[in-house]
């Protein structure tokens, strides 16, 4: 078997040469042609300033090494995508629940199994840096500097999949795991913890056998390829997070794509380790299936609030007994339902030997560490994270940099070790009834407004390349833009009433309060053009929260609107754009 920096007589490489025309992706010029075989794979050229960096990373070896890993696993890809039709179709029509799979008892009555231990970098791992996405060079660099024990390098919910930030962020990563940055050897810094898209991410700007690349082979491909033997030659990886699992199917066809690829790569089976986010109300009944399917790739399972939140709008939206009340008054970590779901998590995780995460802190601290405002957010940020330590998680993400330390702090004052895995948590039983249980409580006019802020300036942030934007103290992302525009569209579709005034939340109601908003906003915005893409973002979401039926992912919607793949094409968006204000951090 030829190595990855050669080519067998199979293989021939060409350039076609031609260019893109007026922003459409109708004319494809310059565009790299790989036949292998029968089955061709097409790459676009570099976006514009990014020519060095294509070079390093779509070199001969990377691009059959992309074929081949795209052209074995695709098909499964479209199985596990098909799978999740199937099985919301039957909800939908049977009006069944979920319930803890009868098919795999035997898996959870089975004491015996256990995921194989973790690496050392990754035993202790109290405070991560979440949502970075590593085409901000600057935030990067400044994480790598930080003292936190790892870092969640985000190609998925905070992070914009523009061709440009694709490149710019696995070259990043190329730079730090090659110790091209100044003073950060990657043996020193905090573990990379490295978040593809998930499955329901494609990359436009690649095709295989005719059709458009998984994203999220994409990105872990051209990472493992070029990352995965130095990480593991300096026991610093590879470790991934892998978004948006579904079912313990999903985690099979993932735990195939790591054996594949070690096997490929010449490394050992269980170098690749890899958190799994339970994002998803389906998984959470298959948390024990999942961690057995990747029991020798395992670093653990991760819970969060948001997109776990939005999937019951995803999953049983149209029905009223699942109609979720604002979560800005009525949703939080502390409701039966969530509780219900981090106590499992953790209880399976420890059980099973693997360790149990939790979410990110959104808010941001104030600079002056005298104000009142720097002791509320912080007291705020202690009373809700020391929940999850009390529930007996092992760490946990900060967004905010200065949040680190002091949230290092509360796990040493709060645990002893380096994790919580002999908290076993016996005292815990969860039903389906506890995992199913909606919240009581109404919809406020703040939480409604709200809403329609976050989904409209997520919305906005994408059409300016970026993931993830600043608002009213927090970092906002695609998870809190699914959980934004899910409650809207739910609202709508039960003409549930407000708490305030018995308003019906309607078509015209949120139209008027998009108006109102856009009146606020205009005034941060510093040209034409940014007034004009605000407009297109409203326009855009109010479309979304109007579908007769549920869009499953905002990110899905985005990325195949023409607007979006538009407005890659202009020269303004390279990177992290400046028109709205964003604090320092």
């Amino acid at each position: 078997m030829p190595k990855y920096g050669e080519f067998s007589d199979l293989v021939s490489l060409a350039l076609v040469f031609c260019f893109r025309h007026s922003s459409t992706l109708t004319s494809l010029r310059n565009v790299l042609r790989l036949k292998v075989g029968a089955v061709s794979m097409e790459l676009c050229p570099p976006p514009s300033g990014l020519e060095a960096e294509y070079e390093t990373l779509f070199t001969t070896g990377s691009l059959h090494f992309l074929h081949e890993l795209i052209s074995t696993f695709d098909e499964e890809v479209d199985q596990v995508l098909q799978l999740r039709v199937s099985r919301k179709a039957h909800l939908d029509i049977s009006a069944d629940l979920p319930s803890f799979l009868e098919s795999t008892t035997h898996i959870r009555r089975d004491p015996a199994w256990r995921v194989l231990p973790v690496p050392p970098k990754l035993q202790r791992r109290h405070v991560d840096i979440g949502d970075l996405a590593p085409c901000d060079t600057q935030r990067f660099i400044k994480a790598l500097q930080s003292s936190a024990q790892g870092i969640q390098v985000d190609f998925d919910d905070g992070n914009c999949p523009t061709y440009y930030n694709q490149i710019k962020g696995i070259h990043n990563v190329f730079k730090a795991v090659h110790n091209q940055f100044p003073n950060v050897p990657i043996s020193q810094a905090p573990v990379l913890m490295l978040r593809p898209r998930a499955w329901n991410m494609v990359e436009h700007n690649m095709m295989v056998a005719g059709k458009e690349a998984p994203g999220p082979l994409f990105d872990f491909g051209l990472l493992m390829f070029h990352c995965g033997e130095t990480l593991f030659e300096n026991k610093s990886g590879p470790f991934f997070y892998l978004s948006k699992v579904e079912s313990f199917m999903e985690a099979r066809l993932w735990n195939k794509i790591f054996v594949w690829t070690q096997q490929k790569l010449g490394l050992p089976l269980g170098s690749i380790k890899a958190t799994v986010l339970i994002e998803n109300v389906l998984a959470a009944f298959e948390m024990e299936e999942i961690l057995y399917e990747l029991r020798d790739h395992s670093a653990g399972l991760n819970c969060g609030i948001w997109d776990y939140s939005a999937s019951f709008v995803n999953k049983f939206g149209h029905r009223q007994a699942f109609l979720l009340p604002d979560r800005s008054k009525y949703v939080n970590m502390e409701k039966r339902f969530l509780r219900s779901y981090m106590d499992l998590l953790v209880q399976t995780c420890h059980r099973r030997g693997a360790l149990a995460t939790g979410g990110m802190a959104a808010l941001l601290l104030p600079q002056d560490p005298l104000s009142d405002s720097h002791s509320r957010v912080l007291a705020t940020v202690t009373r809700l994270k020391l929940l999850e330590i009390q529930a007996g998680v092992d760490g946990f993400m900060v967004y905010d940099l200065s949040l680190i330390e002091p949230m290092q702090k509360l796990f040493k004052l709060h645990t002893e070790g380096d994790n919580q895995l002999h908290q076993l948590r016996h005292d815990v039983t969860v039903t389906p009834d506890d995992l199913l249980s909606m919240p009581l409580g109404g919809v406020t006019l703040y939480g409604l407004k709200h809403n329609i802020a976050v989904g409209v300036l997520f919305v906005n942030a994408w059409l300016t390349g970026r993931g993830h934007f600043f608002y009213r103290g927090q970092v906002e992302d695609s998870a809190t833009a699914e959980i934004s525009r899910s409650q809207v569209w739910q609202w709508i579709r039960h003409q549930t009433q407000l708490e305030d005034d018995s308003r019906v939340v309607s078509r015209r109601l949120v139209t008027d309060l998009i108006s109102e908003l856009m009146m606020e906003l205009r005034a941060l915005c510093h040209s034409d053009r940014a007034k004009q893409r605000l407009h297109t973002a409203a326009d855009m979401f109010l479309e979304v929260v109007l579908k007769r039926d549920f869009p499953e992912f905002i990110t899905t919607y985005l990325i195949q609107d023409h607007t979006f793949l538009s407005s890659q094409n202009t020269e303004q968006v390279k990177a992290l754009n400046t028109d709205l204000p964003q604090p320092k951090l």
